[in-house]
């Protein structure tokens, strides 16, 4: 009899990944025999409630360090905060079906997306490239079919794009993770961290056509074009689960990978042009929202910068680094999600909200939300007093410590330049001269719940900025 060679140990390390995932399940069967006035709560409420099941649980592993199955997944305090994060957007994504979308569809839409969110927590505390690709592929294939659930021919078209280029940035990624077993004859990133590994070309290559990968996963210029149309077409609640769960997942690879899978004397030539890219990020991503009439592609473009800013605070491979990124990535995605839910409170199925004009002299129609969407806005543009503002200070204060002073020069100009962008949307809703227009009647109590937790969260985070100590992603 062959033992098993895997302890209760490892297991326990992805029971918030079957949690969740099995909570899709649960989901497919209550929608076959619940009435069908209720498919959409009933839906929404197993959802919600398996995702709050599987972050208990690893909430319950902090403080924990376990290298599980061999080395194929790390668990410690980065998966731990990184999984959180990714429950928390899928909870707030999630309660915006409440607004939006048919209701014979949001069974397989919340199922869809709790298996991505499935693979992106496998993405956290991923350390070989199979887990990483499997994790990866979770996450995009109910992607692929999330984003061409809208009806109009936009979804489709985004549904489209998003399999080309996903499909070609996971080409990029598997034929890089090919050559990296090539010159180390491991799919373990430890491997990687062999001193003698740096003299194989196939390991420059490799790590190359890696890094490509994840940076058309985060949308960094010049890999970004795919961005703003997805988002565009994609059903809201999908936009706002994509614009934070996708980047937390695979920043959890790059941070892994760039942190302990480096020999330290190569990091710098592999990573330098990644971390220009990212400070190329800041400004085309600023100066493509000044173009902009949807908000939803404004929030693309506005994304594109914002994981820019964060991808620049792992510049140098400090303690610090890691802990501000981690923090930023937490106040975007409550200032993120807080906007997706302001526009969903403006919207019908048709996604009226969605347009910029729609805003136009909301402070006259909504002043509570136009207030709350000035707030969200702000505190993207990083103005004091806000967390985002806080936040830029300390990817300032690592970047020019780790001797990037170049990076921190691009963010302060990015952030210049987005100001611009940003203040367009405010001064349209507190135009005097608009005309009142009729808004939809959204009857969405989650929607309003998600957004009052959101601007609670960032005001918390501008007082109370804690960062964790134990996040130092580590392969071994």
């Amino acid at each position: 009899m062959i033992a098993n060679p895997y302890t209760q140990a490892d297991w326990n390390a992805v029971i918030p990944l079957f949690i969740v995932g099995g909570a899709a399940l649960i989901v497919l069967l209550a929608d076959l025999v619940s009435p069908k006035y209720a498919n959409r709560y009933v839906s929404m409420a197993i959802g919600i409630l398996g995702l709050i099941g599987g972050g208990v649980y690893a909430g319950t592993t902090y403080g924990v360090s376990h290298n599980a199955f061999g080395g194929g997944f790390i668990l410690g305090g980065f998966a731990v905060v990184l999984q959180e994060v990714i429950v928390i957007s899928a909870i707030f994504s999630i309660a915006l079906f409440g607004a939006i979308g048919r209701g014979d569809r949001i069974a397989g839409s919340v199922a869809l997306m709790l298996w991505s969110t499935a693979g992106a927590m496998l993405m956290a505390g991923a350390a070989n490239l199979m887990t990483i690709f499997l994790g990866l592929e979770l996450l995009s294939l109910g992607l692929y079919c999330l984003c061409g659930l809208a009806d109009r021919p936009t979804s489709r078209e985004s549904a489209l794009k998003y399999l080309i280029l996903s499909s070609t940035a996971s080409g990029f990624l598997l034929f890089g993770m090919a050559l990296l077993f090539g010159a180390t004859g491991s799919v373990t990133l430890a491997a990687l961290t062999t001193p003698a590994v740096a003299v194989n070309p196939l390991y420059w290559l490799g790590g190359g056509l890696f890094l490509v990968g994840l940076a058309f996963k985060l949308s960094l210029v010049p890999f970004h074009v795919w961005s703003p149309d997805v988002y565009e077409g994609a059903p809201l609640p999908v936009t706002a689960f994509m614009s934070v769960v996708t980047k937390a997942g695979t920043l959890a690879v790059f941070a892994r990978f760039a942190y302990a899978a480096i020999p330290a004397h190569a990091s710098n030539a592999l990573l330098i042009p990644f971390f220009i890219i990212a400070g190329i990020s800041m400004i085309a991503g600023n100066l493509g929202m000044l173009a902009q009439t949807d908000m939803k592609r404004l929030l693309a473009y506005s994304g594109i910068a914002q994981i820019g800013y964060i991808v620049a605070s792992l510049a140098g491979g400090t303690d610090q680094g890691v802990r501000y990124a981690i923090y930023y990535l937490v106040a975007y995605m409550f200032m993120n999600l807080g906007a997706f839910a302001i526009v969903a409170l403006l919207s019908t199925d048709k996604e009226e909200g969605s347009s910029i004009a729609s805003f136009h002299g909301l402070a006259q129609r909504r002043p509570v939300l136009a207030a709350v969407m000035t707030f969200f806005l702000l505190a993207l543009a990083g103005f004091p007093p806000t967390a985002g503002f806080l936040g830029k200070i300390l990817i300032l204060s690592t970047n020019v410590s780790a001797g990037f002073p170049w990076l921190a020069a691009l963010l302060i100009a990015g952030t210049a330049i987005s100001l611009y962008a940003y203040f367009k949307v405010i001064r349209l809703m507190y135009d005097r001269h608009a005309k009142p227009q009729a808004l939809p009647s959204v009857q969405a109590p989650l929607a309003y719940v998600s957004m009052a937790v959101c601007v609670i969260l960032v005001v918390v985070m501008t007082f109370y900025p804690y960062t964790p100590s134990n996040v130092l992603p580590l392969v071994k």
